[in-house]
């Protein structure tokens, strides 16, 4: 962490706001879970996400959402190197892939591609669920990097 001004908690700063996103994340959960994606993809989904955006925090927290609804930490240990393991599943590809073109939408033939393999893998519900996802966490990892949200030590 660089050693700048102090930073304001935004979050804290301006409630109703997060309120809203902390709602948006509560129907994104929703959708993903009646379109059929089980936790673990879900978090993977913002483990990822949050990886690219290296957002200590919400790396965290996810991490430890995502051992609480069984994910090994063999398999958290190799995300950053997803396609270079066989231990994911294709939906999960899919959805990993898709997650890293809406976190990098200027890419275009990389989000062609990974749209065309959602939808190869995935229903158009869960399509749309995870691009949520992604938008979701990827707008939380913003709140805490810009916030300096501190990871404590348990």
């Amino acid at each position: 962490m660089s050693d700048g001004p102090a930073r304001i908690f935004i979050d804290r700063q301006t409630p109703e706001a997060f309120a809203a996103m902390r709602e948006t994340a509560r129907a994104v959960r929703e959708a993903a879970a009646e379109a059929g994606l089980d936790r673990i993809l879900v978090e993977l989904v913002n483990l990822r996400v949050s990886q690219m955006n290296r957002c200590a925090y919400c790396l965290d927290l996810h991490t430890k959402a995502a051992l609480k609804a069984g994910e090994s930490t063999r398999r958290l240990g190799v995300l950053a190197a997803w396609r270079d393991t066989g231990l994911f599943s294709p939906a999960e590809r899919a959805a990993l892939a898709l997650a890293e073109a809406t976190t990098e939408p200027a890419n275009a033939a990389a989000q062609d591609a990974a749209y065309a393999a959602a939808r190869e893998a995935l229903t158009e519900d869960q399509t749309a669920a995870v691009i949520w996802a992604a938008i979701a966490i990827n707008a939380f990892n913003r709140v805490s990097i810009m916030s300096r949200h501190p990871v404590r030590p348990d």
